[in-house]
């Protein structure tokens, strides 16, 4: 009896001492000091059931055991209650197991720790922060219970374990082992942080920005090339277009990953389809993906793709097990750390997974970039190995756009040393956030590659820009260009605000050259998220906005304002279907002021065409007469031609006369004609004098 009550944890040392036989041989209630309704423990003190402090709640062995504890006369206070301690910790627990009982803990612990290793396939690799709670949580914190609760225990002895002075000290330094590999983390993170000595430097240098001129190093549009929607119309054409084929519709769903590439010299968004459901995955899988959706980015057609029988992708995100493309990749490739993945199609349209490798420059865990890429076959699940210099040329995602944000905001802040991009922020610059609050970026298409494009505003993040900055999403080559302006935040409030009405939300802009003045160009969409408009904005002067329903409209009322404010010339848009020259006698002129501008509007005898001259950039025509012969460029639109330039022949020679006032009357008169932006003369020219 007493072997089975100190096996449930029951302190019987004491047991019997200080009492008469007779006490020996009473109940085990008695022997024990347990007090029963009524009752009298051995020690002859009196108490009842109420007055325990626990209540009637039983403490036999586990968790929460009570020991009660007899004094050596095995008398025992009837006014005190009994010694009660809890049980120690799962450390001092898991310190009592028998030999037999560890190893099958141990032989239960790998099994576990191999499936959870194959279930969250964390690489193997002293710089990912994944590998590292997964370290802490399945192995550093149970050896550390392990061996603190052994060190206790040879320290205190108890039941079959005999003090040992020995074995207490050396299952305690063992019991360290786990907290000096989290210090190392800890230190090597610390020498990770851009305050740490010399970080500053290494963190600006991560990513080489070169300066160059806009108009140089970036050709004017071609509409062709440039991509009228954004991920979130593209994602509702694709969703639409999967309505088309039936037979995909109960079984696949398309995945909203729509990676933006060139393909075929054209920018288009890709996404794979996915299986509907896990029902749907064990029926289908034996096949594998049929097909995956394609969007065009400028005439926004959408087609699913179909791929050749027997060749459906069969290793996809939406792959539960074994294939799933992130755990066969990372399990393939286990001491990699993997960047974001992007889904591509090569020339030939067939199914590609593009997987960057990270690699940490600074310390455990800072300087991010991108040393190697992992080509994986969506089909076949054959893997490719690459360094970045050898990734073939129709590989457009090999750095993560958000990466290389990031790079160039190490390089705008740490430039001139931490203690500046902190206190006095001489030079600090940063990309410009987004509408969300979240990076800011737009992709376009240079070179046959995709460029990452970002505005570039000053520390304090105002509403103007100093310049913008183009990335190469596949060789990390990085383009500045210095221009003044608005921000893309401002250009989308100024776009919504010339269709306030309508209430159109505008696209993150894309930067687009036009006649070598650097434009936004963005789309406006309704509330269903279709695009309905199109509308350009000079950067630097962004109170310049055309709107129009299509690109080739929206191309031409924009032209049509830069030459209305004399920011575009006639020879700028010398090759433009838009442009013309006419020449011949006056037949109207009729003035107006539109939306505070100043206008001249002519038309020419024989000619039905209405023309507009705007002041005061075309100030030469208030020298005309009705009658006079004048000859001028313009571009074509509607329901005016605006002219762009008074060409040299009739009429385009006259000087312009301000005559001297004589009085305050006429001084006044002349100032207010000038506020108007109209010449002043004391006569009006002869048509003599105007055709000379």
């Amino acid at each position: 009896m007493l072997d089975a009550l100190q096996q449930s944890g029951m302190n019987v040392d004491d047991l019997g001492k200080g009492s008469s036989s007779s006490e020996s041989e009473s109940s085990p209630s008695e022997s024990s000091g347990a007090v029963s309704d009524g009752g009298e423990g051995s020690g002859g003190g009196s108490r009842s059931r109420g007055d325990m402090p626990f209540g009637d709640i039983p403490f036999v062995g586990g968790f929460g055991r009570r020991r009660a504890r007899r004094d050596s006369s095995g008398g025992g206070s009837g006014d005190e209650p009994p010694n009660v301690e809890f049980s120690s910790s799962l450390g001092d627990r898991m310190a009592e197991w028998s030999k037999r009982t560890l190893t099958i803990a141990v032989i239960v612990a790998i099994i576990i720790l191999l499936a959870a290793y194959w279930w969250f396939h964390p690489p193997i690799s002293i710089n990912s922060m994944d590998t590292w709670m997964f370290v802490t949580i399945f192995i550093l914190a149970p050896c550390f219970l392990f061996f603190s609760g052994k060190s206790r225990r040879y320290k205190k002895g108890g039941g079959k374990i005999e003090p040992s002075p020995s074995k207490a000290k050396t299952f305690k330094i063992l019991s360290f082992v786990p907290v000096l590999i989290l210090v190392f983390a800890l230190i090597g993170w610390v020498a990770s942080l851009d305050l740490f000595p010399g970080n500053a430097k290494k963190y600006a240098n991560v990513l080489q920005t070169e300066t160059q001129t806009f108009a140089e190093d970036i050709q004017e549009v071609n509409y062709s090339q440039i991509p009228v929607i954004d991920r979130d119309s593209a994602i509702l054409l694709g969703n639409r277009e999967m309505g088309t084929i039936p037979d995909y519709v109960s079984q696949f769903e398309i995945s909203n990953l729509y990676s933006q590439i060139n393909y075929k010299e054209k920018p288009v968004r890709v996404s794979p389809l996915g299986y509907a459901d896990l029902f749907k995955w064990f029926t289908n899988r034996g096949e594998g993906i049929p097909a995956y959706s394609l969007v065009d980015m400028t005439t926004q057609d959408a087609e699913i793709v179909r791929l050749g029988e027997g060749n459906g992708m069969k290793y996809t995100a939406s792959e539960p097990l074994a294939r799933n493309i992130d755990r066969y990749v990372q399990l393939k490739y286990p001491f990699f750390i993997f960047d974001e993945k992007s889904f591509e199609i090569d020339d030939n349209g067939h199914p590609w997974w593009i997987c960057p490798v990270r690699k940490y420059t600074i310390g455990l865990f800072g300087g991010e970039t991108v040393s190697r890429v992992v080509m994986c076959d969506a089909c076949t699940g054959e893997c490719t190995e690459l360094s970045v210099e050898d990734v073939p040329q129709w590989v457009d995602r090999v750095y993560p756009a958000e990466l290389l944000v990031r790079q160039y905001n190490w390089s705008g802040r740490y430039k001139n040393g931490w203690f500046n991009s902190w206190l006095g922020q001489s030079g600090v610059v940063q990309t410009t956030p987004g509408s969300d609050g979240l990076l800011g970026y737009n992709y376009i298409a240079k070179d046959d590659d995709v460029w990452v494009y970002t505005g570039v505003t000053s520390a304090t993040s105002d509403s103007s820009i100093v310049g913008f900055v183009l990335v190469n999403q596949r060789t990390a080559e990085s383009h500045y260009y210095a221009v003044a302006g608005a921000t893309e935040a401002s250009a989308m409030d100024s776009a919504e605000g010339q269709v306030q009405n309508l209430r159109y939300v505008s696209t993150f802009p894309l930067l687009i050259n036009v006649a070598n003045q650097p434009t936004y160009f963005m789309a406006l969409k309704d509330a269903a998220g279709l695009v309905k408009k199109f509308a350009m904005i000079d950067i630097q002067r962004y109170q310049n906005v055309a709107v129009g329903d299509t690109v080739a409209e929206c191309q031409k009322s924009y032209q049509t304002l830069l030459a209305t404010n004399g920011a575009l010339k006639a020879d700028d848009v010398a090759t433009s279907e838009t442009y013309g020259e006419t020449s011949g006698k006056i037949r109207t002129m009729t003035q107006a002021v539109i939306d505070g501008n100043t206008h001249v509007y002519v038309t020419l005898e024989g000619d039905d065409g209405i023309y507009d001259f705007t002041l005061p950039a075309l100030i030469g025509i208030v020298t005309y007469r009705e009658g006079d012969q004048i000859g001028f460029s313009y571009i074509e639109n509607s329901p005016t031609n605006t002219v762009s330039d008074i060409t040299a022949g009739t009429g385009a020679d006259v000087e312009v006369v301000v005559a001297e006032p004589e009085s305050e009357d006429e001084a006044g008169t002349a100032g207010d004609a000038a506020d108007a932006g109209m010449a002043y003369r004391e006569d009006p020219p002869s048509q003599s004098s105007a055709s000379s």
